[in-house]
């Protein structure tokens, strides 16, 4: 009988001889025995991307509490967190928002932060920062559905309206009550995270200001989540305990200063 040659590509091995553990780029022949020979070129490039030869330069916003520590934005930290979640090496630059250096409003005028270094362009906007993090480092992937990007959006604009607010009759606790709910809803039927089993983008933008909430309603409103919305309370605290986010997180006295102005205004 004739010997079938079949090469196995490293990106798909075949389920009949997947159980053997072959090593990428081989040769196998169907001969009523196997016979591996390993090939010169490999037969396909694999789709993880190759980490920055140099960490990223970051500027963020630095504490305003205690010297050479983060601050409390919460854009800053979902960047830091898409590097973390990557395995992306980075060097935080901090800004003293309240004092600018004139290398940082060198790099943009603007004045706002984050802002990242890219092929020797400083980019500043999380939105644009983690949509090009995710485009250049695709592993893992943190991509959230476009039918679920928006999950949980409105809670920090109604949160914010509910700790600016000087009347209890303006309907602002209530209006943020409902996105909560909401949002406890969807976790329960969809979680744990807003896309699934995985952790997402869509996660990695709404945790950091879930904390700022928790944080700024707990020391200017004395109000804390209720007790029925066990959903985003699980999920919370899931996320708060996420290695990434207990490195990248703010000092509960960096959130409370920094949200002073607005509420004392």
């Amino acid at each position: 009988m004739s010997t079938v040659r079949v090469q196995v590509s490293a990106c798909a091995l075949s389920a009949t001889v997947n159980h053997l553990r072959l090593r990428p780029n081989v040769v196998v022949s169907f001969n009523n025995h196997f016979a591996f020979r390993p090939q010169r070129k490999p037969l396909c490039v694999s789709l993880s991307s190759v980490p920055p030869s140099q960490p990223f330069e970051v500027a963020v916003k630095a504490s305003v509490t205690t010297p050479n520590r983060l601050g409390d934005c919460p854009f800053c930290q979902r960047v830091l967190l898409t590097l973390e979640e990557k395995h992306l090496p980075y060097d935080p630059k901090l800004v003293d928002l309240t004092n600018k250096p004139e290398w940082f409003l060198k790099i943009n005028p603007e004045g706002r932060v984050p802002v990242i270094k890219f092929d020797e362009k400083w980019v500043p906007d999380s939105d644009v920062i983690t949509q090009t993090l995710e485009e250049k480092y695709p592993s893992p992937p943190l991509v959230t559905p476009p039918d679920k990007a928006t999950v949980g959006s409105k809670i920090f604009s109604t949160f914010i309206g509910f700790l600016k607010s000087k009347d209890p009759n303006d309907g602002t606790q209530q209006a943020l009550l409902s996105e909560l709910s909401s949002f406890n809803d969807y976790l329960k039927e969809n979680g744990p995270f807003i896309n699934g089993k995985e952790i997402s983008a869509a996660d990695l933008s709404l945790g950091p200001k879930l904390y700022h909430l928790e944080i700024a309603l707990g020391h200017y409103k004395k109000w804390a989540l209720p007790d029925s919305l066990t959903s985003l309370k699980s999920y919370m605290k899931t996320i708060f305990s996420r290695e990434s986010f207990v490195k990248t997180s703010a000092q509960p006295q960096d959130v409370i200063e920094g949200w002073r102005p607005k509420v004392e205004g």
